[in-house]
Parts: C-alpha cells; structure tokens; sequence
C-alpha cells in the first residue's frame, strides 16, 4: 500500500484518558470525579452505562504496553487521574495512585516509549465541584498543587507534558450546554470556566517547570468554522456570526496561550480583573497540541436565539458513527489558518488527537475488519502533509484511540480504538488498523 511519507525523527503515537480506560473507580484511595457523579445520574449516559471497569487498563496496563510496543509507536499519550492522587483535589497525595502510576510510566518505559502525560482530561474531583469547580478560580490553584506534586514525582521519565485536555469541551459541554460533567446550562455565563482553566494551565506550567520538568505544551481542540447558510440576504450576518464561533471555539483558548490575549467579544463575559492573569497564562510553550475531528458549521442566528450564533452540521461527507462529518481537508485547512494567525508565536505543533468510531464488531474468525478507520487514518495523514508542505512545523501524531473505551455520554456504543475491546471478557483484538498503523509506524 501506498503510504503517506515523513520525516525519519517523526514521533508516532496513540492516545487515550484515564476514565475512558482505567476502571477501578473505587479502587486504592481513588476518590469520586464529576464524571463518576454525572455517570450515576439518570438519563444522563446512554443505556445507563458507566465507567466501573472501562477497558480495565488499570489491571491490565501490561497488556495494553505490550500492544503498544508491538505496534511500534514512540510515545504513549495519557491521563493521570487527579482523584487518584488527590482524591478530594486538595492535600497530601493518595500513596497508592502514585505507585499505580510509577508502575505504569516504569513499564512504559521499558517498552522504549516515551510517556506523555496529560494531567487532566475532565475528571475533576467531586469536592472541588462543590465548592464550585472551574467556576471558582480557587481550583486553578488546586491544579497547579496538583501539578507540583506530580512533576516532582515523574519529571525524571515523561517526554511530553499536556497540563489540561481540551478546556473547550469542558467549559462548552461541561458548563454551557450540560452534555457532559458536571451538567450546567449555563451558555455564555459558562466562560469563566474557560479563563480558570486557561489560568490553571500557566499556573500548572510553572509548578512543572519549577519540579524540573520540560516538553510542556498543551492540547486543544480546535475546529474550521464554516459557514452553512444559503440565505445570500444574511452574509454580513453569518460572517459575524462565524467570526463569534471561531472566537469562542479556537481562540478563547489559543490566543492567551500564545499572544496573552483574549479576543475581544469574549471580554464581557470574563471574570473581572482577568486582563490581570494573562501574563500567567501567557508561558513559554515547548509544542502545541491539536486535537482534530471535524469542522464545525454555524450560521446567523434565528429570531428568540439567546446567542450571536446558530450551529448547523456540516453535509454532505461520510459520517462516524459519533456523528462526526468525515473532512480530512479541514485539518489542513485549520493549521494552516492557524500557521497563517500566530505565525512565530506558533511553537513546533503535534497533532495529539485524531481519530475516529465505526461500528467496529469481529467477524465469524474473531477479525475485526476496519477499512472506514484506515480510509480515515490515511486521507487525514495526508492532510497532515499537506499542511507540512505548506510550512507548518508539525513534529509528531497521535491516534485517538489505542482501544475502544468509554466515550462520555454516549457510553461505549462508539468504537475508536485500533484495538477491539470486547466489554464481556476484556478480550482484546487488533483491528485491520492496527496493522496498517503498524506497518506506517515502522516503515514496513
């Protein structure tokens, strides 16, 4: 097969998060996040599934490294779960989630590969979120301790450091529209969630710099806004509210990252007095990470729509079974926008996450045969390239996901892993993707 070509010291990863994959909720001092809260609550995941066991990686870590190893990849990115280390989010760290970790990070290791860690991918300790989560700009301190502790335990082993995973859906999905944990409606009154996150991960970025550690970058989701409206009477219209969208989804959480500032229709809608915290946020980053899906449509808003835009689904491609529009054009497409935006204020650039779900099931020999995930894999690569090509700095990918797991509210019917997770038994089987991955990988 005809592969998409790279650069020699290209780093090839896969990706996954602690409560998608560990289980063991209740287990070794693990206190309760908002997602084993929100997971509890009726009518709130579908079928009523949760995130008991998961993949079971937190007994079965050996297994999943070895898989790693033969799949070739350098690095391996994942989450620590801070209620296993703090299990009300504050105070002296839990000594069994620390060993779980050290024997995680230890064996992958062993297996040559690089670990990079994400401190945080949404599971914040319920005790925090009642005393108001990121609504409260005390648990960007929390955080930073948090992250002290951690840095000063694994700053001699990981490669890359991640502070928070995608703030933009926890505040969005989280705190705006309730989807995900801890379920507030609160549209637009939800952005102080955004600034505490965005103040956590400078806070946290110099507690990690300070325990000796480096590599530190982040990883955000980020999205092509187009435009999907056909009414020509309503183009001023729909280009503002596209510039909003952009505005709210991309640069709420890019432009403090990179320039130290925030863009300017979101300023009303910040805490008073957060110009003050943009020098903080404002760190040095070693790398930037992008997590990429899809493109998001929007046009003007209808009559009685209480914000400055409307969202609409994009058409007219194939669709994921996690109702994802399949656009590998839009990768390109969004780094080279972004290449274009900060220009040298652009650290060199990862894609930390891209992947994708299908109705992934084994056959009547137990092969799980994926060509959707390798037509995926292989288009969004080459767009990948393509914005090289262009002159963006991007020096590695990650794949969502190693395994099958968890997938938040929608429970495990989505299927993204390269490997196949029967629920049942915890059997593990390499999809057909697996191979092609492998075979990318290692040049074969």
């Amino acid at each position: 097969m005809d592969y998409p070509t790279f650069p020699p010291e290209f780093l090839w990863g896969v990706s996954t998060s602690a409560f998608q994959i560990e289980g063991a909720t209740a287990e070794a001092g693990r206190g309760p996040s908002v997602w084993d809260t929100f997971t509890a609550t009726d009518g709130k995941i579908a079928r009523g599934e949760d995130a008991k066991v998961a993949a079971d990686h937190y007994h079965r870590y050996s297994e999943d490294i070895a898989l790693m190893a033969e799949l070739g990849v350098g690095a391996y990115r994942m989450s620590i779960a801070w209620p296993r280390i703090q299990p009300t989010g504050t105070g002296k760290p839990n000594a069994e989630g620390l060993a779980f970790y050290d024997k995680l990070i230890d064996e992958v290791c062993a297996a040559g590969i690089a670990p990079a860690v994400t401190l945080y991918h949404w599971d914040t300790p319920q005790a925090l979120e009642d005393a108001g989560g990121w609504l409260n700009r005390d648990t960007a301190h929390h955080f930073a301790e948090y992250a002290a502790i951690i840095g000063e335990r694994f700053a001699d082993r990981v490669k890359l450091w991640i502070p928070l995973n995608e703030p933009m859906v926890m505040s969005i999905y989280g705190y705006g529209i309730g989807e995900y944990a801890p379920g507030q409606f609160l549209l637009l009154d939800a952005l102080p969630t955004a600034h505490h996150q965005n103040l956590a991960h400078g806070l946290a970025t110099q507690a990690l710099r300070a325990a000796g550690a480096d590599n530190i970058g982040t990883a955000n989701n980020h999205s092509p806004i187009w435009a999907v409206d056909n009414n020509t009477d309503e183009d001023d219209k729909t280009e503002a509210a596209k510039t909003w969208l952009d505005a709210l989804l991309n640069r709420t959480f890019a432009d403090p990252l990179l320039l130290g500032t925030y863009p300017e229709q979101i300023h009303p809608h910040l805490p008073e007095g957060f110009a003050n915290d943009l020098p903080t946020i404002h760190q040095p980053l070693d790398f930037y990470g992008v997590n990429y899906y899809e493109p998001q449509g929007v046009a003007a808003p209808g009559e009685g729509n209480p914000l400055p835009f409307e969202l609409r689904p994009v058409e007219g491609y194939p669709m994921t079974t996690n109702d994802s529009p399949i656009v590998p054009q839009g990768l390109r497409e969004l780094l080279v926008s972004f290449q274009d935006r900060y220009r040298e204020h652009l650290p060199p650039v990862y894609l930390t996450e891209n992947g994708c779900s299908f109705a992934d099931e084994p056959d009547e020999t137990g092969q799980v045969h994926d060509p959707e995930r390798i037509d995926f894999l292989d288009g969004h690569l080459r767009a990948l390239r393509e914005a090289m090509n262009a002159g963006v700095d991007v020096r590695g990918y990650f794949v969502w996901s190693l395994l099958d797991n968890f997938e938040w509210s929608k429970g495990y019917a989505p299927r993204f892993g390269l490997v196949h997770v029967d629920y049942e038994t915890q059997r593990r089987t390499p999809k057909d993707s697996f191979s092609w991955y492998r075979k990318l990988v290692r040049h074969e």
